[in-house]
């Protein structure tokens, strides 16, 4: 049996979570990060007062494996639970913020809809299950639920998630859990009512759906990580890694050096795959560079003195059809502590996305004109100068799963398969979120621990 070294290629939270749980198990690896961060593209910054994100501003406990791994590193990093008025979730429709609705009676009332909708909405336990695996979620909402329901609902989530087209989105691949409360249940409406009265294991009760941070922002997450498992197993600054297969095992070069490893964990995007494993047969990648992203620039815009509209939510999120230049925009300061000066606030607000790519590319006074201009509409900070304004734009921000993306598991699936060892990770499958890369992360780990 030859000794497990494990090459994990990305410091980001995918490739720091497979390390952390490789090193309970005593198994040697090394992580090779292209860039001089830990990270990936969670960053946390601080200025002026204000502490604010570059990357992900947020995660969900939305798995039992997210809840163990704080567990697991034995509270020297906590998770921070959102404030409660994050459950109020804002959409903009015509020239106000209105509550999106949260139940039956919320749905039936809200100007939101429309009333031929409202009605429809009683209809939709009783309504046939579709049949069409790869249907996009435009068509399953307006099929179930109706025009309205996409505009202001569905199309707002959507752009707040994955920055993307709900004409596009395919819910078996990126909504998989919405896909199947239709599947087997037969609704919506009957599916969420049926599966919460559903007896659920003891990690199941662990999951509580509420948003988090950590004290200090993210980046705290990600650097405890990286301290666990040990900074002298972190190669930074590898701009050309690739990857050799021999006889027993491969051959990982970087910085014009080599070593041997039995397992290589790819965290990195579809694009930079067939340069890192150039033995796998290019045709075998065409699936999964396929795969398209949402560009988006993320603006964090600080108040010292905030005199604008009440922020006792999550943020807003503004329907494509809306026609405004924003996605939507967090309350940062209203969800976690210390993010802004005592009396001010901090928002994060995002441009650009699948259909309005163009406006992630903005010059920076362009985009300082864009958002300024929006918030004074939305937000009521008319003829105010913000304290605070920093951007991040990332051209591969948010995969997105459409119909190809059978085509990418299967070919994911074979190429592992042909080339036993090799892991590929990050968001090219098993979704975007950051549960979702730690629930990754934790099952590529354990499969290396347990197989031979």
């Amino acid at each position: 049996m030859k000794e497990k070294r494990v090459a994990i290629i990305g410091a980001g939270i995918t490739g720091l979570v497979t390390a952390f749980y490789l090193k309970k198990a005593g198994i040697a690896f090394r992580i090779f990060e292209k860039s001089i961060h830990i990270g990936g593209v969670i960053e946390t910054c601080r200025q002026d007062g204000f502490t604010y994100e570059k990357g992900p501003n947020s995660g969900v406990l939305a798995n039992a494996e997210t809840i163990e791994l704080f567990e697991d590193m034995d509270n020297l990093c906590k998770p921070e639970i959102a404030d409660a008025s994050s459950a109020k979730r804002l959409i903009w429709k015509g020239e106000k913020w209105y509550p999106l609705p949260s139940g039956i009676l919320s749905g039936i009332t809200t100007p939101l809809f429309s009333i031929k909708d409202k009605f429809r909405l009683l209809g939709e336990p009783f309504r046939k299950k579709g049949t069409d695996p790869n249907e996009t979620l435009s068509r399953l909402v307006i099929r179930r639920m109706g025009q309205s329901f996409l505009d202001y609902a569905i199309d707002p989530f959507i752009l707040g998630i994955y920055a993307g087209d709900p004409a596009y989105i395919v819910p078996k691949y990126a909504l998989p859990k919405l896909y199947q409360l239709e599947q087997n249940y037969g609704s919506f409406i009957g599916g969420a009512i049926k599966k919460k009265r559903e007896k659920k294991s003891t990690r199941e009760m662990k999951v509580t759906r509420e948003i988090f941070s950590v004290e200090g922002g993210l980046q705290r997450l990600t650097g405890v990580l990286a301290e666990i498992i040990g900074l002298e197993n972190i190669e930074l600054e590898c701009k050309n890694v690739f990857t050799e297969k021999t006889n027993r095992d491969f051959r990982v070069h970087f910085k014009n050096q080599q070593e041997n490893f039995s397992h290589i964990v790819s965290t990195i995007s579809s694009n930079g795959l067939p340069s890192l494993f150039p033995f796998v047969e290019k045709k075998h990648w065409q699936p999964v560079l396929n795969l398209q992203y949402a560009k988006v620039t993320e603006v964090a815009i600080g108040y010292k003195k905030w005199e604008g509209i009440s922020l006792d939510a999550f943020g807003g999120l503004i329907p494509f059809k809306e026609k405004r230049d924003l996605l939507g925009v967090l309350f940062m300061s209203s969800l976690f502590k210390n993010r802004a000066p005592e009396g001010g606030a901090l928002l994060t607000t995002f441009v650009g996305g699948m259909r309005r790519p163009e406006l992630a590319e903005l010059k920076e006074e362009e985009l300082y004109k864009l958002v300024k201009k929006e918030l004074e509409i939305t937000m009521g900070v008319k003829d105010i100068e913000p304290d605070l304004f920093q951007y991040a734009t990332h051209r591969q921000a948010i995969a997105q799963y459409g119909t190809d993306s059978e085509a990418r598991f299967r070919a994911i699936a074979a190429i592992e398969l042909q080339h036993k060892g090799v892991y590929l990770g990050g968001s090219i499958r098993d979704g975007i979120g950051m549960a979702d890369r730690i629930k990754q992360a934790h099952f590529m780990a354990e499969d290396i621990i347990l197989n031979e």
